[in-house]
Parts: structure tokens; C-alpha cells; sequence
């Protein structure tokens, strides 16, 4: 982990710094895959408390086996974060965190779901395609929210309904109703994955929640953990 700590990637002196690391790791994004079984999927969340003064970030990355998803293995993380919070620059608030949590498994996932973008972000670098950059690993961005670019069309109510999230007349993501009615998942491909393999690998990972179950029970336990560190 000590190289990290000087990597410019991971930790860059200021906000220029950032945005050409942005740019240069998006140069790195690979938008394919080579279909190899997968037989681990890890879901990654972080959890923090605005205003925290200690500007602490608590990590969780949860392995649950392929197709089952059984969690077969959980790890957590906290740091202490300087990286100011910045729309768009996400990445560096983050990514230590979860890199530093990732590190602590002993069995490696072949694929990891991220809360956040892909590579449905202004310059094509969001948390997901950020972690799949320096971790050499296939990615999926599952966000909440869109970040940048607009809907190629509406979105009908039924769960399973998609369109495509369309930025300067190319396709970034698709809005996905993972459940009827409720609010679109934004899935983007992050990293080592095509946008249609993606979606058929979320599609498998759905139980009745808006959520897949690998962000679903990472958004849990990184709550969890910082919640047990402001208690004690």
C-alpha cells in the first residue's frame, strides 16, 4: 500500500492535478471484455459525515459469490481524507479508501460494482472507471443520480425499462428501473467491460431491492462501520 501513498493518481496536490490525472486515467479506460467466467463479485461503497472536522471516509467492499450472491467475504476501511468535495472530482475523496479496504481481502473479486460513474462523467473518469484504472480490474458504475448528459428518451414506469444516457450524441450509461416506479439506476461500464455485459451482469444481481446486492450490502456495511467509529 506505501506506493499509493505518492501515486498522483490516488492522491493529487491540487485541483489541476487532479483533472490531468482524470484525463490522463481516462485515456487508460478499457471499454471491453473477454467474457471469462466470473465466479466473485465485490460491491464497494463509502460512508461519511458531512461536517465531519476529522474529514473521515469509511470504506466497505463485499465479495458474494457468482451467480448465488452469497457474501463470502467482507473488508472495511477509514481514512482520514484532505481532498475537498467536489462534484466531479469524487474519485480522490473515495478511492483511497476503497483501494485501501480492497487490499485487506484474501479471496479477489473477478469484477467489482461501485456506487458512483463509470465512465458516465464529464471527462470519462467517475469513481468506477477510477478504481478500475489503478486496481487493473473490471468495474461497474451503479449511481444514484445522472452526473452529466441527458436521456435519449422517457423512461417507462415497469421495472426493466431502460433507455440510454446520451452525452455529445454518444451513449455513456443507460437509466435502468430496477424496480416499478422507483427512482432509475444510472449504469455505466467502468473499466475491462462492455456496457452490454454490464447490464446483463446487474440484471442477474437484482432480489426485489432498488439496488443490486453487492452496493446494496457494501452501502450497508460502510454505514455500519462508521456509525460503530462515531460510538466508540
Amino acid at each position: 500500500m506505501n506506493e499509493w501513498l505518492e501515486n498522483k493518481w490516488v492522491f493529487p496536490k491540487t485541483i489541476s492535478d487532479a483533472k490531468a490525472a482524470q484525463n490522463e486515467m481516462a485515456e487508460k479506460v478499457m471499454l471491453q471484455g473477454d467474457k471469462k467466467p466470473i465466479k466473485y463479485i465485490a460491491g464497494v461503497d463509502i460512508s461519511n459525515t458531512p461536517f465531519d472536522p476529522q474529514q473521515m471516509i469509511f470504506a466497505s467492499i463485499v465479495v458474494l459469490s457468482y451467480p448465488s450472491l452469497n457474501i463470502v467475504e467482507i473488508a472495511t476501511s477509514a481514512i482520514r481524507q484532505e481532498f475537498p468535495y467536489i462534484t466531479g472530482l469524487l474519485g480522490f475523496r473515495e478511492v483511497p479508501a476503497m483501494v485501501k479496504a480492497y487490499y485487506q481481502l484474501s479471496i479477489r473479486p473477478d469484477l467489482i460494482m461501485v456506487d458512483g460513474h463509470g465512465v458516465s462523467h464529464p471527462r470519462g473518469l467517475g469513481v468506477a472507471s477510477h478504481l478500475g484504472v489503478l486496481l487493473d480490474i473490471p468495474t461497474i458504475g451503479v449511481a444514484k443520480s445522472i452526473l452529466t448528459g441527458k436521456p435519449s428518451g422517457t423512461l417507462a414506469e415497469e421495472q426493466g425499462s431502460m433507455v440510454s444516457l446520451i452525452l455529445k450524441e454518444k451513449e455513456i450509461g443507460k437509466l435502468l428501473r430496477s424496480r416499478k416506479k422507483c427512482r432509475p439506476l444510472i449504469i455505466s461500464a467502468g473499466h475491462l467491460i462492455t456496457l452490454e455485459m454490464a447490464l446483463q451482469i446487474i440484471t442477474n444481481c437484482f432480489r426485489g431491492y432498488r439496488l443490486p446486492e453487492p452496493t446494496r450490502h457494501a452501502h450497508l456495511m460502510a454505514n455500519n462501520c462508521r456509525k460503530n467509529h462515531f460510538k466508540s
